[in-house]
């Protein structure tokens, strides 16, 4: 049997994405550059017949790199697990999600890894690319695929390298410095091999619980520090202060300060759920996280905090008003919803009888979620003075770059800016709410 070595070095190598999402889909693509045959599996329909058809359905990965893609010959997606049997290198992109306990839900995982191990061959690599706790590749990916009878060492090779991906922030995949870590030293090796031929920057660590430790770090570090500055906008609110104004002044600071910025809620599939992960894992070990769960304590009280401002700034009671969300995706200038804080606050208004609604340029309907299903279907209304002036207030969730502020004061009898989207806005500023 060729080794995977032998095909690494004259480039043969296959690669299998399991995962065609906002991290699965750009990392195909970047292997793709690399000259390399990729195929892309998917459980969703929906997603392998867009690509079939040339088409995207995440807004930042465009329809003509899916074109060019199945043009060449060197790619394909499928739903037919089988054809992992084809594949020399697969790479798990799948959910690992909280449970209803906030626990690691490893589900995607295992399912995933019990389909690589009906089909698992010798000399194959496997890499874990889900964001997970320290310990998940040996303790839980390991011990599936070893149910095919085959080894991990002797017969195929283990690894974990965290996904990077920062959707709409404008950074090239493959300029994304990338870490690896093997569960030995050859599958530590060929994972490293693997990923340089496709990305510019390979960083190698000891072992797969340090690679899975740097990424939840990273993180964790971003989850505190929001903590803080939302904590820091509730005391300066106290104080009439302007915490943004404070932030943009100690950035100036060319050394000891990094700035973060508050805004109503955690979102996005990592942040808000990493840290649980590690607290979680520390509790086996008997270490208590207090700093990391006081983060999140802060940062989930946030919707709460957002609705409540809102409804001081109302002058009237939330039963019966009409309240337009500004913006449902998790960040800025992305068609994401997961873990979004803005469908958080829309059902706490809703609890609370308000009527309401949202616009959002980047999504026109809000999609099936785990844990906002009485939300699907609603569709952002129109951007428009008619529309928009019927609303008793609008609340800033997400600030996108495309959405005319101006026109909105304007247009708007009052309006509860949480991302300060609204900085430059200077007529109507009265109607402006800081939260």
């Amino acid at each position: 049997m060729t080794s995977f070595e032998s095909k690494l070095a004259d480039k043969t190598v296959r690669i299998g994405v399991i995962g065609l999402g906002y991290v699965g889909l750009p990392l195909v693509h970047v292997f793709w550059q690399a000259g390399l045959s990729a195929i892309g599996f998917d459980v969703d329909p929906m997603k392998i017949e867009k690509l079939g058809k040339g088409e995207t359905y995440i807004k930042h990965f465009a329809s003509e790199n899916v074109r060019v893609m199945n043009a060449s010959g060197r790619f394909s997606a499928t739903a037919d697990f089988a054809r992992l049997a084809e594949v020399d290198a697969v790479l798990i992109c799948v959910p690992t999600p909280l449970n209803a306990a906030r626990e690691p839900d490893l589900s995607y995982v295992t399912a995933t890894t019990e389909m690589i191990a009906r089909h698992l061959h010798k000399e194959m690599l496997v890499v874990l690319e889900s964001t997970t706790y320290p310990g998940t590749t040996t303790e839980v990916v390991q011990p599936i695929l070893e149910t095919s009878g085959l080894k991990v060492g002797p017969d195929v090779l283990l690894a974990f390298s965290p996904e990077r991906e920062d959707p709409g922030s404008g950074y090239e995949t493959r300029k994304i410095p990338k870490i690896v870590g093997g569960v030995d030293e050859r599958s530590g090796s060929c994972a490293e091999a693997l990923y340089a031929l496709a990305f510019a920057e390979v960083h190698r660590v000891r072992d797969t619980q340090t690679a899975e430790a740097v990424k939840i770090t990273e993180n964790i570090f971003r989850a505190v520090n929001i903590a803080l500055v939302n904590e820091l906008k509730v005391a300066y609110t106290k104080m009439g202060i302007n915490v943004w104004d404070v932030i943009d002044a100690a950035k100036t600071k060319p050394f000891g300060f990094m700035p973060f910025y508050p805004g109503p809620g955690l979102g996005g599939h990592c942040i808000p759920i990493d840290p649980f992960y590690l607290s979680w894992r520390a509790k086996k070990f008997n270490v208590d996280t207090h700093f990391i769960e006081l983060a999140g304590v802060v940062n989930r009280a946030m919707p709460t905090l957002v609705v409540d401002t809102l409804a001081a700034a109302l002058g009237k009671p939330l039963e019966g008003a009409t309240i337009l969300i500004m913006g449902i995706a998790y960040k800025k200038n992305v068609d994401d919803l997961r873990e979004s804080p803005a469908l958080e606050i829309m059902e706490i208004l809703e609890r609370r009888g308000a009527k309401v609604a949202y616009h959002d340029p980047y999504i026109p309907e809000i999609v099936p979620t785990r844990e906002h299903a009485e939300l699907q279907g609603a569709k952002s209304v129109s951007f428009d003075e008619p529309t928009i002036s019927k609303f008793d207030a609008v609340l800033i969730t997400t600030d996108h770059s495309n959405v005319d502020y101006a026109s909105l004061v304007s247009w708007s009898r009052l309006v509860v800016d949480t991302r300060n989207a609204t900085k430059n806005v200077h007529r109507g500023s009265a109607r402006i709410i800081s939260a």
